[in-house]
């Protein structure tokens, strides 16, 4: 089996667990993080996207995070059937046809992205400026996210651009220990690395829990897009990863996001719509 099938394998299956984490957050997404702390269920999903981070990290050692970080987006292809069936009802038109599209989009960028580069890691520098940079940037996410009336979508950027800058941290450190082994680990540029994978893992945590109280679809979609395209940018400026060899190849990899993109909003649309429906239903059984 080569890298790249065990690399999509282990992506898949993280999508999946992801999805179900994503929907069991969502249907509590009224409540505030301290009241969600006295709730089993809000741990289980926990639980599972720990899960879902151990096997990403796996799959790190395998692929580059250009390749990895899009197959996330099949996290919100998955949560379609699955809020489907939970809620007693079929797959609508609309869903179907966001479906279609986000899996061609990115059949098309994956084939093409996993012709470039491996697995790279971040220098000292490099690490400093991305860890200045990140911390800037979901910090102001996060406080425009609380203004009053604002919109969910800040959060839901801030969360996935933290949970992007996880995935390179882990990668960084998931290369280290393969090429040099345990020894790298008392060192205080990975001790600083693993301090900030577990601050951007519950700033990521806290902002996408934040951004599910009015729905799962449009925060869903926006954090699973604002990944993987943040994850590729670091991927390419700073882990020297090609995604494409020529001229050609970038247009197509456009076009392919481009459909991806496409796909991904309707299936936000899509689940918008249902989203009162949902809403009343639920109301109804807690009356």
């Amino acid at each position: 089996m080569t890298d790249l099938i065990i690399t999509i394998v282990l992506c898949v299956g993280v999508a999946i667990i992801y999805a179900t984490a994503a929907l069991i957050q969502a249907r509590h997404g009224h409540l505030s993080v301290r009241e969600l702390t006295r709730v089993p269920i809000w741990w289980a999903a926990q639980a599972l996207n720990v899960l879902g981070a151990a096997l990403h990290v796996v799959s790190l050692g395998f692929g580059p995070l250009s390749l990895i970080q899009p197959l996330g987006v099949l996290t919100l292809v998955i949560a379609v059937p699955l809020a489907a069936s939970s809620a007693h009802r079929r797959v609508t038109g609309l869903e179907l046809a966001g479906m279609a599209c986000t899996v061609v989009g990115l059949t098309g960028l994956t084939l093409i992205i996993a012709t470039g580069g491996h697995a790279g890691t971040l220098t000292s520098t490099q690490l400093t400026g991305l860890l200045t940079a990140t911390t800037v940037v979901v910090t102001l996410l996060g406080l425009r996210g609380r203004r009053a009336g604002a919109s969910t979508v800040w959060e839901a950027v801030g969360g996935g651009v933290a949970f992007a800058v996880c995935s390179a941290l882990c990668q960084t450190t998931v290369v280290h220990l393969q090429a040099e082994g345990l020894a790298v680990l008392p060192r205080p540029v990975t001790i600083l690395t693993v301090l900030a994978i577990g601050a951007f893992a519950i700033a990521a945590t806290v902002l996408t829990q934040r951004s599910y109280r009015h729905g799962l679809g449009a925060p869903l979609a926006v954090t699973n897009l604002v990944n993987p395209a943040t994850a590729t940018a670091i991927g390419v400026v700073f882990l020297n990863e090609d995604l494409a060899a020529s001229s050609l190849e970038i247009v197509l990899a456009a076009a392919c996001g481009a459909v991806a993109a496409v796909g991904v909003t309707l299936l936000a649309r899509a689940r918008d719509v249902e989203a009162p429906t949902g809403a009343s239903t639920d109301a109804h059984a807690d009356a």
